[in-house]
């Protein structure tokens, strides 16, 4: 063999030692796990940085514009409890891996598209993508770790999902203001083809295979009423700001608690004949299910508002470019990663208490904030802003991780697929309707200013996050004695 050939095939032996040897680690799956969470979060908040650059060079409307947003946030919403259950049944690895495949090519169909029509439409499949690939996360988290490794991996799990939150605005500004080979708007598309390619190629050599100890056949009723259920809900929510709340959209909220209803009745027919429902229906018997799902939707309506009315007071009021204001949402992330990293050995050391105590520091952070442009309106130091969003960062890091940790422990194995799906599904929800909630106030009191809007709806947020504090004392979570780290 010449030297040309050895120098060749070297690197691929190497990177077949590693894989082999990596193998053997407990922990070699979570990288894979955590790139592919990442990325679907990271693509739900930096799209807003990109908005207006894709609508001058697509020449698109408002509405199609919307549908980038409002597209992928409908499609991940209503597909999460049903692609749950398909990974109980067919392998959560399995549905992980086409979730990661379909969430890169549309990503890859985005950072290509010629029109807004396209735009959107690969947007959707990225929405898929999404909803097929989330769930089995926490699935896979579940099935692979126990004990305090489960509570190290949700960990992890909740600083990386801050972090590209809070991270988002800022790697999309510094995208656009790089712009290699001039591409715009579409880098903050296109940078995720090598890392899903990567992350999908390891999948198969690191990710082992789970299933639900008893899948049974999948329940086709129930995945039909639960889609429509949270159809009805979504939808409006995410359109109806924009169109002025047209009647269409009244009547589809209007018809949701009857889709509800009737999904729980399938359900516990169901169960009754001894079928296999999609949820059981004995998990809404437990308490720390229903306050852990309440409090998972309540907390989140505060996230992505937040990040929404922040973006827009920083730009739209302040006039600073999109790195600028991501310098500011920087922040946010430093108070996030330190106190997230602690967040495991907190939890396992006092339970419920350290939800509530994000909770509480998030709720004083806005008043903080709201305290602070009273004061300084649109213009000072933007600086002024740290303290607010120091205590605003804290707080989300001690809140992602615990509540994630007390519904997935409550979660018994063979319906550790089901809860995770849910648990996703509220956090969509939430998301959805804190936007829609807190973006009418913020609209609607825009004819005051930016510093009017961000004051009542930021104000209105601090208010919101008492309640998470109130659900807390429904959840269980009394200290965990096993040592953590």
């Amino acid at each position: 063999m010449s030297t040309q050939s050895i120098t060749q095939t070297r690197p691929r032996g190497d990177l077949r030692a590693a894989i082999a040897s990596a193998r053997g680690s407990r922990w070699a799956p979570l990288p894979i796990i955590l790139t592919a969470t990442f990325m679907v979060v990271l693509d739900f908040f930096i799209v807003n940085v990109a908005l207006p650059s894709m609508q001058t060079r697509l020449h698109a409307s408002a509405g199609s514009v919307e549908w980038v947003v409002a597209g992928y946030s409908l499609t991940s919403a209503v597909l999460l409890v049903a692609a749950s259950r398909l990974g109980d049944r067919f392998g959560r690895r399995r549905l992980f891996a086409l979730g990661l495949a379909v969430f890169t090519v549309g990503s890859a169909g985005c950072g290509v598209a010629p029109n807004a029509t396209l735009l959107v439409v690969a947007r959707l499949a990225q929405g898929v993508g999404a909803a097929m690939l989330m769930p089995n996360v926490l699935a896979l988290i579940g099935a692979l770790y126990d004990g305090p490794d489960r509570l190290r991996a949700l960990s992890a799990y909740g600083m990386v999902m801050g972090l590209a939150a809070v991270g988002g605005q800022l790697l999309g500004g510094v995208l656009l203001a790089a712009n290699p080979a001039n591409l715009g708007w579409r880098t903050v598309f296109l940078i995720n083809l090598p890392i899903g390619a990567g992350a999908l190629a390891l999948t198969r050599a690191l990710v082992p295979e789970s299933r639900a100890p008893q899948s049974g056949r999948v329940d086709i009723a129930g995945t039909g009423l639960a889609t429509a259920a949270v159809t009805a809900i979504v939808l409006p929510l995410v359109e109806g700001q924009a169109h002025g709340w047209p009647l269409w959209t009244w009547i589809s909220l209007a018809a949701s608690p009857l889709l509800v209803a009737a999904f729980v009745v399938q359900q516990r027919r169901l169960a009754a004949a001894g079928g296999d429902p999609l949820l059981a229906p004995g998990l809404f018997a437990s308490r720390a299910f229903t306050a852990g799902i309440a409090s998972q939707l309540v907390f989140w309506c505060g996230q992505a508002s937040f990040f929404l009315v922040l973006a827009l007071y920083l730009q739209e009021g302040r006039g600073l470019s999109a790195l600028h204001a991501g310098l500011v949402f920087t922040i946010m992330a430093i108070a996030y990663l330190a106190t997230s990293m602690r967040a495991p050995a907190l939890t396992a050391a006092h339970g419920r208490r350290v939800l509530a105590i994000g909770a509480l520091a998030l709720a004083a952070g806005h008043a903080l904030l709201v305290g602070t442009v009273l004061v300084v309106g649109d213009g000072g130091s933007v600086l002024a802003l740290t303290p607010g969003l120091i205590l605003v960062g804290a707080g989300m890091g001690l809140g992602i991780t615990p509540l994630a940790t007390l519904v997935m422990n409550s979660a018994p194995p063979e319906h550790v697929g089901s809860v995770s799906g849910v648990l996703a599904t509220a956090q969509n929800i939430g998301s959805a309707i804190g936007v829609a909630g807190i973006g009418a106030i913020f609209y609607g009191a825009l004819s005051h200013g930016f510093a009017a809007a961000f004051e009542r709806g930021v104000g209105t947020l601090a208010v919101v996050l008492l309640v998470v504090v109130a659900l807390t004392r429904l959840l269980p979570g009394g200290p965990d004695r096993t040592p953590v780290g």
